[in-house]
């Protein structure tokens, strides 16, 4: 068995499985143990992207050595991370991270974020010194797909674990049993005795810091809370997030919003009731109590619903009235046929990302101007619309209302409250007349002179006041240039590369693909859900177009013109034809559509690296230049918060026209080697 490990082919793949492994590993773990970095993920995918590229650097010296570096690099990671109690916090009055106002554990600390950034780039760096070498071992395009083989096994694994809600410590104990398997691909020494006792410390650390009884779901670290005497409340990664109220208390426990609709319109029978953001069970049972007939309940986190079922006081969710659905609210508003009298907003707050290459959070696409049409699309004639939630700043309330005044052709009504973290609202609208009986509705002057621009399904970042990038953000993302500088230059003066041997070609392919790839996450996650497997679904599709894209290469060798204008022509179809375009049914025809319009540019985009990448002397020079790239695009995908997303393309079409002039035309540095011009 350990002969065959040994061969050059298996190593690849081993090495790329763990690679992927580590990596969401980490993308998973850290943002739920340092505080609010699961807004700031992103900036963890760009850390492994530079720290594989310079680790593939530094392999070219360090490839064979007998020990690795990488087992003491983790477990000084984790050790640092559950030790020191890491956090980062960010107060801004432009934009709004939740759970900010209701936890001070974490004073603002510019210092974490960058640190994160440097260790995740040194751990991922030291597990990828050998992929250089492996890389140079045997042609390109069959190193290529057996690292993105290796790379499907490790996604593959790691979305078996999350559809089991398994924990960290399973986590780790398979991400030592990879290593294992990867160790008995080399003679055997001291070291790695000394390497195994690295991983069973870092796994005894995990399993240490997991024995408080936290529950994982696909989105969150969740714990529970149950004082004694007072509801149960439940956070998530750290921050308080909801609670358990009890209906039938006197005084209630609950906010003043939950039955605030019903004491607009006191003698209103609602027959038919959808909730969005249905959690552990309040909202529904507040529905319940006030008489309504039937109830959707929709929640996005399998194990919250699940905790409501169990520990909820008023079991709502064993009502007959109430039927459960674990989906994403704006694609069950989109699958939907039903006609509601009330559809209720229920706190739908997220306290992630949707992905680790965009900055979508979950219910981004629930909060954007057509989410609210298709919510008014569903409502019976005189059907109510409601949401609330603690909005913290006023211009947040102005924006919500000033949306929801555009789409249903009238002022919402609203309802502000005093609230220990910043105000709390209740705004309603309606297809038909409004007459509120009982409390009158407040409107803030506030509100109505500070109205900033409408979240869009392009522009869905209801949180940001403005179109700008945030100074906060601009000042990391300078860092993680001026580290990605630094760290490339250092690897080439060790391993004496010179200064040509970066290829500016694979440099623009690797950034103008991670945009196109997050653009493409983005437009799915409109379309089918912010849900964990749609991302799944996501990532398997681009991966499977990288390997037909090898397929094709390796047997044929198409005109480099031919597939540069085939990428243009599917940008330009994916520009014109914007994910808005693609909103229709039948599903099964929506989601061919969309496969087609949002990967058709992928698969050329593959075509166009793979038909190089053959044609490179020096394979993990290249790779390395696209990693460090796709780090840049990284970068580069921040100006979607003053763009949009659809305004990508025209930033991903200039890079690829940048790359075919460094590959083909003018020729820089390495790529002069580049056997990339068309025959005469």
């Amino acid at each position: 068995m350990a002969q065959a490990l040994r061969r050059p082919g298996v190593r690849l793949v081993l090495t790329s499985a763990t690679l992927l492994f580590v990596e969401l590993v980490l993308l998973r773990w850290i943002p739920a143990n340092v505080t609010y970095i699961g807004f700031f993920s992103n900036f963890l995918l760009m850390a492994s992207f530079l720290g594989i590229g310079v680790g593939i650097l530094f392999g070219r010296r360090l490839a064979n050595a007998a020990w690795s570096p990488f087992p003491l690099l983790l477990l000084l990671v984790v050790a640092l991370i559950l030790g020191a109690k890491l956090d980062v916090q960010i107060r801004a009055s432009d934009e709004i991270f939740f759970g900010l106002a209701e936890s001070h554990a974490a004073d603002t600390n510019f210092l974490v974020l960058p640190l994160v950034f440097v260790l995740v780039a040194a751990v991922m760096g030291a597990l990828a010194l050998p992929l250089g070498s492996l890389l140079r071992s045997m042609p390109p395009l069959r190193a290529y797909a057996l690292d993105i083989a290796g790379s499907i096994g490790g996604i593959a694994l790691f979305v078996g674990l999350s559809v089991l809600s398994l924990q960290p410590p399973v986590w780790f104990g398979v991400l030592g049993a990879l290593l294992a398997g990867r160790a008995l691909a080399y003679p055997l020494s001291r070291f790695s005795i000394v390497n195994g006792a690295f991983v069973i410390a870092t796994c005894g650390l995990v399993i240490g810091a997991t024995a408080s009884g936290d529950l994982w779901s696909p989105y969150y670290r969740i714990s529970v809370q149950r004082p004694a005497g007072s509801d149960a409340t439940i956070s998530v990664n750290g921050i308080p997030h909801q609670a358990m109220h009890a209906v039938d208390i006197d005084p209630p426990a609950a906010e003043p919003f939950y039955d605030q609709i019903y004491q607009w319109f006191p003698g209103r029978s609602f027959g038919h009731a959808l909730v969005v953001g249905a959690g552990s069970g309040t909202d529904t049972a507040y529905a319940l109590a006030n008489k309504v007939q039937a109830i959707d309940a929709v929640e996005i986190d399998p194990r919250i619903l699940e905790l409501g079922e169990r520990e909820h006081p008023n079991h709502p969710y064993s009502d007959p009235r109430v039927r459960e659905y674990v989906d994403d609210g704006r694609a069950f508003l989109r699958s939907s046929g039903d006609r509601y009298d009330l559809i209720v907003f229920a706190l739908p707050d997220s306290l992630t990302l949707v992905s680790t290459s965009a900055n979508v959070r979950l219910e981004s696409f629930l909060f954007t101007r057509e989410a609210f049409a298709s919510a008014r699309d569903h409502l019976a004639p005189n059907g109510v619309f409601v949401l609330y939630n603690y909005y913290r700043q006023p211009w947040l309330l102005a924006k919500i209302e000033g949306m929801l005044t555009d789409v249903f052709g009238t002022e919402p009504l609203v309802r502000e409250y005093d609230a220990p973290i910043g105000s709390a609202a209740v705004l309603a609208a309606s297809p038909g007349d409004l007459q509120v009986s009982g409390q009158a509705a407040l409107l803030s002057a506030a509100i109505a002179n500070d109205r900033p621009a409408a979240a869009t399904d392009d522009w869905p970042f209801l949180y940001l006041r403005d179109r700008v990038i945030a100074p906060y953000y601009i000042l990391a993302l300078i860092f993680v240039l001026l580290v990605a500088g630094i760290a490339t230059v250092l690897a080439a003066r060790l391993v004496s590369a010179p200064i040509a041997a970066f290829s500016p070609h694979f440099f623009l392919l690797g950034a103008a693909f991670l945009l196109l790839e997050t653009r493409s996450l983005t437009m799915f996650s409109l379309l089918f859900g912010t849900t964990w497997t749609v991302n799944a679904m996501a990532f398997a599709a681009i991966l499977t177009s990288v390997l037909l894209a090898i397929g094709v290469n390796a047997m044929t060798k198409p005109p480099r013109a031919v597939l540069y204008s085939g990428l243009g022509v599917t940008l330009v179809i994916a520009y014109v034809l914007p994910p808005s375009a693609l909103l229709f049914d039948p599903a099964w025809l929506r989601y061919l559509a969309a496969a087609v319009i949002a990967f058709a540019p992928v698969f050329f985009a593959n075509l166009v690296f793979t038909a190089s990448f053959r044609e490179t002397r020096t394979a993990d020079m290249a790779f390395a230049s696209n990693l460090i790239g796709a780090m840049i695009g990284g970068v580069l995908e921040y100006a979607a918060l003053v763009t949009g997303y659809q305004a990508l393309l025209i930033i991903i079409a200039a890079l690829y026209v940048a790359a075919y002039l460094a590959g083909s035309r003018v020729r820089l540095l390495a790529d002069r080697r580049l056997v990339t011009a068309e025959p005469a």
